[in-house]
This record gives C-alpha cells, sequence and structure tokens, in this order.
C-alpha cells in the first residue's frame, strides 16, 4: 500500500506482527530510551556516566531504560570483576543500527520545531 502524498510504502501486516512492532516502537520511542541510545554513540559509558550526561532521568529510571535496552537487545552490559565492580554499557550491532533512524528524527524535529509549534498555537488559541 503507497500513500501517494508521501511516497511512503506501507506493509500490510497480521495483528500479531503489528502488536510486535508497536512494542518495539514503544521502546524506541520512549524519551529516556533515545536519550540513552544517542548517548551511547561511539563509546560504552558507565553508568554514571550516562546519569550525567542526560540530564533529568533518575536513577531508578535510567536503571529501568538501560534494563528494556539491554533486554531488547540494543545495549550490553560488561561487568568487570574489579572492587568494586565496573560496570559498562555499550551499544550492540542493533543498537548502532538504531542510531541513524533517530538521527534523522531528531533533524526532523529540529527542521520542524517551528511549524509544529504554530499549529500548537492555533490549535490552542481555538481551544478557548
Amino acid at each position: 500500500m503507497s500513500d501517494r502524498d508521501t511516497g511512503v510504502t506501507l506493509e500490510v501486516h497480521d495483528a500479531p506482527q503489528c502488536t510486535a512492532v508497536n512494542d518495539i516502537l514503544a521502546r524506541v520511542g520512549d524519551k529516556w530510551s533515545v536519550r540513552v541510545v544517542m548517548a551511547l554513540t561511539g563509546e560504552s559509558r558507565r553508568f554514571n556516566e550516562l546519569r550525567r550526561e542526560i540530564p533529568g532521568i533518575s536513577q531508578r529510571m535510567l536503571t529501568r531504560t538501560l534494563r528494556g535496552l539491554e533486554r531488547d537487545g540494543l545495549v550490553s552490559r560488561a561487568v568487570t570483576p574489579t572492587v568494586p565492580p565496573r560496570v559498562d554499557y555499550a551499544l550492540t550491532a542493533l543498537g548502532k543500527s538504531l542510531c541513524n533512524p533517530v538521527a534523522q528524527l531528531g533533524n526532523w524535529a529540529i527542521a520542524n520545531i517551528g511549524k509544529v509549534e504554530a499549529a500548537r498555537a492555533v490549535f490552542d488559541s481555538e481551544q478557548d
């Protein structure tokens, strides 16, 4: 199926496949997941390095986000047996493959923020 206005081709899928896609999009579209993936672009980081690099994320949310990304195969966790143990997080090959689409979406947002803000202002003024 193709949308004539955008040139985007949409594949037709069955319901279970759509549910799986929705789950993945929920993970990779999550605000904190996107920030963690982009923070890990280029090199591995320790937990506290990530926490400092991502303003506003709590320790609990960073832990949950890293676990979810690890579960989905986007982030790896390496423990070095030292005292105290050193734990490093890095993108897997799958995680690295997500960086370009995330960056493209971010660039789209930057390029269109004025239009989105204008549309919001029009919408909000009509609601009053």
